[in-house]
């Protein structure tokens, strides 16, 4: 993207001073940056807990998938401010300080070998745990890095969107496209660089590394703030989901007018800056929310022309609408999540298969966490094509200025992530067998094969996540309404918060049922390819159920009002 490209983008303020990609390119800056430090983390801190905290193998993973799942949660606690008290761009550096305090924690933990167990040199790997000290100093850093891109998560990719038209889908496809490719590189970065600092410097250089990267992220997306349209909060999103539900119990009595214009709605919001004023058409689902909208006359109303009631008693149209949408979206949210537990094992299972195997490259020794490096890779070369070569041509066969909706994108990344963990089974039963094969059961060298043969699970779930993720991130911001853009951009990250609280669910589970198929410490004596092949039938299963919903889905239908003709 040259500057001159930027110069020509909408820019809903006017006068060519705020918004469009010129506003954006801060926002795509900081999320490389943040992305590389907590991606880097996400993939290798199995390891750092496993030797170095000296947490066993299961509670290690586990412990990185609960970590990853409450980061993407608290997504919605950033949303709800974002939408209801601060702008996009405040809630973004308040949360990213939170996550630059955990670093330093982090840091500081890892520099000092007296806040951390002594080194276990045990094959068995039973030697003397962290102390209670030691653990809270731990989980103080990690779960203040996780509060931190969590509030990130929900408030940056929205500042972002904000500074495009929001009836002009194509735009909007193309900044979440870029946005994740942004994401893309810095995760490349994160997987590479900073695991290799980890592996060859040592942890406290690679945490400082990951703060250093944070102030860097802080000071850029600083920098765009002259040019960034900032949203004004609307009030709670929740309260008004709560006020469209005590409404329509209240008025369940009342009938439904036939005439959609018969219902209240607001037309003209005079505390409203925005240029356009949203407003949501009624829609024949969930019609007892409709009761909501129902204006309730008496005879005093009759007098002044008032309607009767508190904002408890009657809701507008449009905040009937948000409350359908949200309720619409929530079996696509449930049935994307497995996807999201799939991708659990990549970061945890599958780098400690990585750790097993011959990781020579050309002289070079591959850190195992830097595997995932290899969908990123894929994700990098995908995305440009997506956006630049299969979208146009879809576009012209299918009519849609996105090329394909966004439900069927979704529904493609579904599909790649159950052959992925098929793929994903044979490999694990192919290293196994080496391992057998070359009496290696119990050892802790390499097995003579190569990483490499991750590589082609991987590249398929790099396929699927540019497909799903980039394809939930724009239905979330796209469908939900104007007063909570950053809350459904945080909803769109809980599939991957409950995808990984699963994902630790289903190792409890398997375990158990199966005898033990994960129960050891030694990869090469558990069947994680039996474990594998359960998640590609699971999600087989589960994209079944998601057709179903995505059919029954109905897209919103908005109408976009200036205020200079909007009528009170």
């Amino acid at each position: 993207m040259n500057m001159e490209v930027m110069s020509r983008d909408f820019d809903q303020s006017g006068g060519g001073k705020r918004g469009g990609n010129r506003a954006a390119f801060f926002v795509y800056i900081m999320e490389g940056l943040e992305s590389m430090a907590f991606i880097s983390n996400s993939a290798s801190l199995v390891i750092y807990f496993f030797s170095y905290m000296n947490y066993s193998l299961t509670k290690s993973s586990t412990m990185l998938t609960n970590l990853l799942g409450t980061a993407t949660l608290l997504s919605l606690l950033g949303g709800f401010i974002s939408d209801t008290y601060l702008t996009r761009f405040a809630t973004t550096l308040i949360f990213a300080s939170i996550e630059l305090m955990g670093y330093i924690v982090l840091l500081v933990q890892a520099h000092r070998s007296d806040l951390r167990p002594p080194k276990c040199l045990s094959i068995t790997h039973q030697c003397e745990g962290a102390s209670a000290g030691e653990a809270a100093i731990l989980y103080t850093g990690l779960y203040l890095m996780a509060l931190g891109t969590g509030g990130v998560k929900a408030a940056l990719p929205a500042l972002g969107a904000d500074q495009f038209d929001p009836k002009k889908a194509k735009q909007l496809s193309t900044y979440f496209n870029w946005f994740i490719f942004s994401l893309t590189i810095g995760s490349i970065l994160g997987v590479t660089l900073v695991v290799w600092i980890s592996t060859d410097k040592g942890w406290d250089w690679a945490f400082a590394v990951c703060a250093i990267a944070l102030l860097l992220s802080i000071f850029f997306i600083s920098l765009g703030n002259p040019f960034y349209r900032n949203n004004l909060p609307k009030g709670s999103p929740l309260l008004r989901f709560l006020r469209v539900f005590v409404a329509s119990f209240r008025n369940r009595k009342l009938p439904i007018p036939e005439n959609a214009d018969e219902l209240h709605e607001i037309y003209q919001d005079k505390e409203d800056d925005n240029l356009h004023h949203e407003i949501l058409q009624r829609t024949d689902q969930f019609k007892f929310l409709d009761r909501a909208a129902v204006i309730r006359r008496t005879e005093d109303d009759d007098n002044d022309g008032s309607n009767s009631g508190s904002e408890w008693r009657v809701c507008t149209v449009t905040e009937v609408e948000e409350t359908k949408i949200l309720i619409r979206m929530l079996p696509i949210i449930l049935t994307t999540i497995f996807m999201n537990t799939c991708l659990a094992q990549l970061q945890t299972f599958s780098v400690q298969q990585s750790v097993t195997m011959d990781r020579d490259f050309i002289g070079f020794e591959i850190p195992g966490p830097s595997v995932p490096a290899i969908p990123l890779l894929f994700m990098f070369i995908l995305i440009p094509l997506y956006d630049r070569v299969f979208v146009p041509i879809a576009r012209r066969v299918t009519g849609i200025p996105t090329g394909i909706s966004h439900l069927q994108r979704i529904g493609i990344g579904l599909v790649l992530s159950a052959i992925s963990m098929t793929v994903a089974g044979f490999v694990e039963k192919k290293r196994r067998n080496v391992a057998i094969q070359h009496d290696m059961v119990d050892s802790q060298d390499a097995l003579p094969i190569s990483v490499f043969w991750l590589g082609y699970q991987y590249a398929i779930f790099g396929a699927a996540d540019m497909f799903t993720l980039v394809g939930m991130l724009e239905f979330f911001y796209a469908e939900s309404s104007a007063g909570m853009k950053a809350l459904s951009t945080a909803i769109s990250w809980c599939s991957l918060a409950f995808g990984y609280y699963l994902s630790s669910v289903v190792v409890e589970i398997v375990n158990k049922v199966s005898g033990g198929w994960l129960a050891n410490n030694n990869l090469n004596r558990d069947k994680l390819e039996n474990f594998y092949w359960l998640l590609a039938g699971l999600s087989v299963v589960n994209f079944g159920v998601y057709v179903m919903c995505a059919s029954w889905y109905k897209y919103k239908n908005v109408e976009m009002i200036k205020k200079d003709d909007a009528s009170t």
